[in-house]
């Protein structure tokens, strides 16, 4: 594949040179972000929870394996609005690859940017938090950077109408929001009967037995809709789980609040601590946002915090079936040291 200079350049006026394909000519805008994972680049950027953003890999060597078959995917498709690397493997080898990271890239669109110092970006984005930016090969740099966290993010990445899973004794509706593939493949691992529905899809009044909400990307705060039908079904006071952008929406529907981190949590090995065992677990995380524990109720705890920042990593009521983390048990990429969060919402149900 034929490679032209190109750039990122951030709002801040940083620029950041390296190479792109040829068939590169407009600019792509993003928010961009970091990921310490090592591998698992296809389930990465095929979880909805990165749409809007140009996702930087701290790992200098990436695609060395290649991209597997859909099914092995975290969705349909590349979520990612962009892709800066430090050095692209010329070949892959692994026998479920289909193609190379560059053909897999071209063929859905998403911009790639090569020969990156990915460590001097990296530490910019540490000091300075997130950035808005752009990759492009114009001479000029863009005087305007679109946030994609102002608009309805979940919106575009949930699905259209209900899809039905199982044919077990316990009745799940799982909210979409961005839902990855594995949370799915997880639950299923019960005896479960799963309703997998759009994040406006108002289900209060339905019969079922438990709630799932999902990860998804962006502000949860634009979910409006996602948390007044949360609201309503958690009267019923049947079982409630969450995860990521699940657990933020937990918080928001019963009156706390939630903020922007400096540059968020991404990567596969962030530890976490239980705070009623004081265990501590590696962890698989995507999230730009997290919650105020000041604003929590008081018959609500924080369960798990993560270990470099303190921030709360997840929550449960004191009495009443609800509780949610802000990583992800299902991990895929990452550790599965929490897959019995699975059990333990079972066991509820």
């Amino acid at each position: 594949m034929q490679m032209i200079p190109s750039k990122l350049v951030l709002k801040n006026g940083e620029v950041f040179h390296g190479l792109s394909p040829s068939w590169q000519k407009k600019t792509f805008f993003g928010e961009v972000v970091f990921t310490t994972a090592m591998t698992g680049y296809v389930e990465s950027l095929t979880d909805p929870s990165y749409a809007g953003q140009i996702l930087t890999f701290t790992y200098p060597l990436i695609g060395n394996y290649g991209v597997p078959e859909p099914k092995l995917w975290e969705s349909t498709k590349i979520h990612a609005a962009g892709v800066v690397i430090n050095e692209l493997s010329s070949s892959c080898s692994h026998f479920e690859a289909l193609m190379p990271l560059e053909k897999w890239l071209f063929e859905q669109n998403i911009p790639l940017l090569i020969g990156v110092d990915t460590r001097a970006l990296t530490k910019q984005l540490r000091t300075h938090g997130v950035a808005l930016g752009a990759i492009t090969t114009a001479k000029t740099s863009p005087k305007k950077f679109p946030d994609p966290n102002r608009t309805h993010l979940v919106k575009q990445v949930s699905l259209i109408s209900p899809i039905e899973y199982g044919t077990g004794k316990k009745k799940i509706i799982a909210v979409d929001c961005g839902m990855k593939e594995n949370i799915i493949r997880s639950l299923l691992h019960f005896d479960v009967k799963i309703k997998r529905v759009p994040y406006d899809y108002d289900y209060s009044e339905e019969d079922f037995d438990g709630i799932f909400i999902s990860n998804g990307p962006g502000d949860p705060k634009v979910c409006k809709d996602t948390i007044a039908i949360l609201k309503k079904a958690m009267n019923k006071k049947k079982p409630t789980f969450g995860i990521c952008l699940g657990c933020q929406l937990m918080a928001l529907s019963i009156g706390a609040k939630t903020f922007k981190l400096r540059y968020g949590h991404r990567g596969q090995n962030q530890p976490c601590i239980d705070t009623s065992t004081s265990l501590c677990y590696l962890t698989s995380q995507n999230h730009g946002y997290a919650i105020d524990e000041k604003t929590l109720p008081k018959n609500w705890n924080v369960t798990f915090r993560n270990l470099n920042d303190d921030s709360v990593e997840g929550i449960e009521h004191k009495s009443l079936p609800f509780f949610s983390v802000q990583f992800h048990p299902e991990a895929s990429p990452g550790p599965i040291d929490t897959m019995w969060l699975f059990e333990k919402f079972y066991q509820m149900l």
